[in-house]
């Protein structure tokens, strides 16, 4: 049954109108170290990293069978400022796509961030850059954007970002298939890769890449089957060129006010993605 909440969503999907049933004590409970605090500094972003073929075995704690990765919900992050350029091209643009006419309102990325994205390339000298790339989330509860919500510092964040209220965001959501499927349809080549994924922040020397359809796939079983790993929460999926913004089916946001700014904007187009208010996603992991 199919039935939708009071705050926009399927009512699968919101805890608050929707709580899960209450967990059943196992006979012996199992000791688990306590987690560390979402709201952190990450290390520097670089340009310098060496291409690594992604893990695809180990133990996950909490284990997905019959994992469906095309139905993975992936976040776009922006600052409702933005949302009318974005309609108004009618996609979501790479940052170094050269059919920007207005650059965004609010700009969350810092310059060196920036230009370290720039620099990093995804599968070697010759491939595209990370900046080539629409970046996607793949946790509501990204740590990135857990640094917004909880104002910690953080220098991947422009001052513009660490200045705003997790309420003047919004979060704009699809998922794998349509994504893929889009980027089928518009190929020469289909069996060419469509979206890189990774397993941290793509501007970090760390992070692993999946760059080819095949490992791309891989990195997100491995990323789904550990959903108790802080990795989900740093990696990304990342889109050549752009999104069309009709591929959008879930604008997530804070709070009726800001449901009822959102709508209007809305309004004129032929694409109307359901808005959703889902106070969750906007408060520090720790608050909840």
């Amino acid at each position: 049954m199919n039935e939708e909440c009071i705050h926009g969503l399927d009512g699968e999907l919101c805890a608050l109108c929707f709580p899960p049933a209450a967990p059943v004590a196992p006979t012996v409970p199992a000791a688990r170290a306590p987690r560390a605090s979402r709201a952190r500094t990450p290390e520097a972003p670089t340009a310098l990293r060496t291409i690594v073929a992604p893990i695809t075995t180990g133990t996950a704690r909490t284990k997905r069978h019959d994992d469906k990765v095309g139905e993975q919900r992936i976040y776009h992050l922006t600052h409702i400022r933005n949302l009318p350029g974005i309609l108004a091209t009618g996609r979501l643009l790479a940052d170094t796509s050269a059919d920007w006419t207005d650059r965004p309102v609010v700009d969350i990325s810092s310059p060196e961030n920036r230009s370290a994205r720039r620099d990093v390339r995804v599968s070697g000298a010759d491939s595209l850059a990370v900046a080539d790339h629409v970046p996607f989330f793949l946790s509501p509860n990204a740590l990135v954007w857990e640094n917004i919500r909880a104002q910690s510092l953080d220098p991947r964040l422009s001052d513009d970002a660490h200045d705003a209220a997790a309420y003047d965001f919004v979060i704009l959501v699809s998922t794998v298939k349509k994504v893929l499927d889009a980027q089928v349809d518009a190929a020469a080549d289909p069996t060419a890769s469509h979206f890189a994924v990774t397993d941290g922040d793509a501007a970090f020397t760390a992070t692993r890449f999946g760059a080819t359809a095949e490992s791309a796939d891989r990195m997100l079983q491995m990323l789904r089957a550990d959903l108790d790993s802080d990795a989900i929460l740093k990696a990304e999926l990342l889109v050549p060129g752009e999104v069309p913004f009709g591929l959008i089916t879930l604008i997530g946001v804070a709070n009726d006010r800001v449901r009822d700014a959102v709508k209007p904007i809305l309004a004129t187009l032929s694409h109307k993605p359901k808005v959703a208010v889902y106070p969750p996603w906007f408060h520090p992991t720790e608050e909840l």
